[in-house]
């Protein structure tokens, strides 16, 4: 597994996908936060991350299947997988190497952002005014929300040589289990059920995180989302259809 991700990864920064995705990343928080009336820390005073935490998942929905499309997809159009799979490794390594090579580049690119941790803490009146439990909660779920959409992107990668088609799946199936199942509770049919519908998605679990209580069972729905989509996509490459 190490070999495949240490080869994902290294493709990853000799191409331009990386700086591109972090640049782009970077930028729209960058200016969500700072500059845009609307949403900067600068104008509504109040120091928190909050435009951070709850547009990054909004802007992941794009930024991870863009990082994933190609992990399986370009394998299968270039005709690459089958050398691979001469190669001493299992199904299990080759996804979870490309799995955790996706995920590391996506850390990376959040690294940076702990800049804004220490400006809007120094910002605070009195200084260090921010609550640090909630941050730590907050980046602890984005990470593992991060986990659960690079596994998505892993999927549709696998299930298609195209990557574009790869991307679109990835973006849709992305936003329908963050925020989808939280708009579905919404509808005045499920009484009583709402909650549990509303649980089944990864927008209610996140936001719970970024309380700052890091919940056991956030981290075991997490961790249970990713094993059971990255289980689908072992049965899938075990077919061997392409």
């Amino acid at each position: 597994m190490l070999q495949i991700l240490a080869k994902e990864f290294s493709s990853f920064l000799n191409s331009l996908i990386a700086y591109i995705v972090m640049g782009v990343f970077l930028t729209a928080i960058g200016l969500l936060m700072w500059v845009f009336p609307e949403t900067s820390v600068l104008d509504y005073g109040y120091a928190d991350m909050f435009t951070l935490f709850s547009l990054g998942p909004y802007v992941f929905i794009f930024l991870i299947p863009a990082i994933t499309m190609r992990s399986f997809a370009e394998e299968k159009k270039g005709g690459t997988m089958e050398i691979l799979y001469t190669k001493p490794v299992s199904d299990w390594d080759i996804i979870l190497g490309k799995y955790f090579a996706c995920l590391l580049l996506v850390a990376l690119t959040l690294i940076p952002t702990l800049i804004y941790y220490f400006s809007i803490s120094a910002l605070g009146n009195p200084a260090g005014n921010i609550d640090t439990p909630g941050v730590i909660g907050s980046y602890t779920g984005l990470i593992f929300l991060a986990g659960a959409f690079c596994a998505i992107g892993i999927f549709s990668s696998s299930i298609t040589p195209n990557q574009i088609v790869s991307f679109i799946l990835a973006a849709f199936l992305c936003y329908l289990v963050f925020a989808g199942f939280e708009s579905l509770s919404m509808l005045n049919v499920w009484s009583a059920n709402a909650l549990l519908i509303k649980q089944i998605g990864l927008l209610y679990h996140y936001e719970s995180l970024g309380k700052g209580l890091i919940d056991s069972r956030d981290l075991v729905y997490f961790v249970s989302v990713i094993a059971l989509v990255l289980l689908v996509t072992r049965i899938n490459l075990g077919t061997r259809t392409w």
